[in-house]
């Protein structure tokens, strides 16, 4: 079993920057990337960013691309979510989640999901 703890939401104003970070404790095989997610009240959970286990390659949504970055330093690191100007449209509960790269951005074939940490950002 893996067990995924995110921390580092909160609340901020317009432009300004958060990280979030994702802990991952426990062990378990058939995964080997780790995707950040989020979900607003009545949208859909959508993948941005994810790092493959051993931190060497980052995929992104075009929509962060150039705001946010995800990295890990090595296979045992946290996974980090660096935020930069933020926007109201970014408000959302943020998961961090373990699944197969080739299906980074699929809500369906995350295998492991932490609770989620809470970013609002308002005007």
């Amino acid at each position: 079993q893996l067990q995924l703890a995110e921390s580092g939401g909160g609340s901020v104003q317009t432009g300004e920057s958060l990280r979030l970070s994702c802990t991952i404790s426990g062990r378990a095989r058939g995964y080997n990337c780790i995707t950040w997610f989020r979900q607003s009240p009545g949208k859909e959970r959508e993948g941005l960013a994810t790092v493959t286990t051993s931190g060497g390659v980052t995929y992104y949504t075009e929509s962060v691309k150039g705001r946010f970055t995800v990295s890990r330093a090595n296979n045992t690191a946290p996974v980090y979510l660096q935020m930069t100007n933020l926007i109201p449209e970014d408000t959302a509960m943020y998961y961090c989640a373990a699944i197969t790269c080739p299906y980074w951005q699929l809500p369906s074939q995350v295998q492991y999901w932490g609770q989620g940490t809470q970013v609002t950002v308002s005007s």
